[in-house]
């Protein structure tokens, strides 16, 4: 038995909410995949805050209609098409996708949006070369810390050459 039209409307809703809550989405071809191997896919995504959604591309078309944000992600979605939606961590996302690929061999990154901007599956890709959140956070961390550092690094300095000007004189004086 199919679904019931009232069925397919709340899942309409609910690709809706998913697709406001986002900043990016990839579409995969996931044929081929059994559902433990679907399973393991939504693990590894679900660290990085990311949701692995599958629908049928009429209904996946009809909640990106009217979102001008997700307009390009039409041309992406044939055959068998499961949606990547990616909250904050986009690195972390396409990261954790392309290890699960490497580990199955079966799945194809077809493309995705990223503010309203339609990427080839290459500049996909390319997005897990990003730094994550916290590499970046360690980042700036560092670099606060560095000028910290220096900053008390030359004000203990002011003092000391001070002493050693004083030093000098003084033995100078004493000769």
């Amino acid at each position: 038995m199919g679904r019931t039209l009232a069925n397919k409307q709340e899942l309409v809703e609910e690709l809706k909410v998913l697709l406001d809550q986002s900043e990016s989405a990839f579409v995969i071809d996931y044929a081929g995949l059994s559902v433990s191997q679907l399973g393991d896919l939504r693990n590894r995504l679900r660290e990085s805050g990311t949701v692995c959604k599958i629908s049928k591309n009429t209904l996946l078309k009809r909640a990106i209609d009217g979102q001008a944000q997700w307009q390009a992600m039409e041309s992406l979605l044939t055959g068998t098409s499961a949606v990547i939606l990616t909250q904050e961590d986009i690195g972390s996302a396409v990261k954790a996708y392309q290890k699960f690929q490497k580990d199955t061999k079966k799945t194809e990154l077809r493309g995705g949006v990223l503010e309203g901007r339609l990427l080839n599956s290459k500049e996909a890709e390319a997005l897990a070369d990003l730094p994550t959140k916290d590499e970046l956070y360690a980042k700036i961390a560092i670099g606060i810390n560095a000028v910290a550092t220096k900053i008390a690094l030359g004000i203990k300095e002011v003092p000391a050459s001070i002493g050693r000007g004083i030093k000098a004189y003084a033995e100078k004086g004493e000769e």
